[in-house]
C-alpha cells in the first residue's frame, strides 16, 4: 500500500482525537516556533499537520502566514471542519514532503512532528533533507520532532528511526545548526507514554 492510501486510511478509520500521536494542544511545538517567528506574517509550513491542532493555536497567536501539508486529505477536511470560518486564513496542501512542489525559499519556520521517524529509507532521508534545503530561507528554522531512542519502533502498522538529537542533526548536516533540543513524554489517548525528541536548528546560508 502506497503511504498516501495507508494515512488516508487512518484518517478514514479514527477520529482525529483517537491516533496516538494526537495532542488537545501542541505545546512544545507551539513555543518553540513562537520562540523563532518573532513576526506575524513568518510563513509557516507544518509538514505533516494533518489533523493537528498546531494550526489552531498557530492561528490564535495571529500568526497570518500559516501553510498545512499532509498526504491524507481526509487529515486536512478534519481540521478545516474543526476551524470553521478560520480555515480560510490557512493554505492547506495535499502532497508528499518528498516532492510536493513547494516554492523555492518560501518558509522561514519548517515544523515537523512525527513524519521524519517515518522515513526508513536513507533516500528517502536524503530527499526530505534536500526539500527542506530547497524549501526554507537561509537563515530561517527547522523543528523536527521524532521519537526518541527510548520511543516505540513501530507507529500506525510502520516501522519508524528513533534518534537521539545528535542522531537527528547528524541526518541534516552542517548546513543546519543545531541551536536546541529537548524531550517530550507523549501521553496518547490510551494512556500509553511515547517518548519525542524535538530539535531546533537553523539553516545556514547556501
Amino acid at each position: 500500500m502506497s503511504r498516501e492510501k495507508h494515512w488516508e486510511a487512518i484518517y478514514r478509520s479514527n477520529a482525529p482525537t483517537e491516533v496516538s500521536w494526537y495532542q488537545p494542544e501542541a505545546r512544545l511545538s507551539l513555543d518553540l516556533i513562537r520562540r523563532v517567528a518573532l513576526q506575524v506574517d513568518t510563513p509557516l509550513l507544518d509538514v505533516g499537520g494533518g489533523a493537528s491542532t498546531l494550526v489552531d493555536g498557530l492561528l490564535s497567536a495571529g500568526y497570518r502566514d500559516v501553510s498545512v501539508l499532509d498526504l491524507a486529505p481526509t487529515a486536512l477536511a478534519r481540521a478545516q471542519e474543526r476551524l470553521g470560518e478560520r480555515a480560510t486564513q490557512v493554505r492547506w496542501i495535499v502532497g508528499d514532503v518528498l516532492d510536493a512542489p513547494l516554492p523555492p525559499a518560501s518558509c522561514a519556520v519548517w515544523h515537523d512532528r512525527a513524519v521524519f521517524h517515518f522515513l526508513t529509507d536513507a533516500r528517502d532521508r536524503a530527499r526530505y533533507v534536500a526539500q527542506v534545503e530547497r524549501v526554507v530561507r537561509p537563515g530561517g528554522h527547522v523543528i523536527v520532532a521524532s521519537f526518541g531512542p527510548d520511543g516505540p519502533s513501530r507507529c500506525s502498522g510502520l516501522e519508524v528511526v528513533r534518534y537521539s538529537p545528535d542522531g537527528m542533526h547528524a541526518e541534516f548536516g552542517a548546513s543546519f545548526r543545531l541551536l536546541d533540543s529537548m524531550r517530550e513524554d507523549h501521553r496518547t489517548p490510551s494512556g500509553l507514554r511515547q517518548a519525542f525528541v524535538y530539535c531546533l536548528c537553523r539553516l545556514e546560508s547556501k
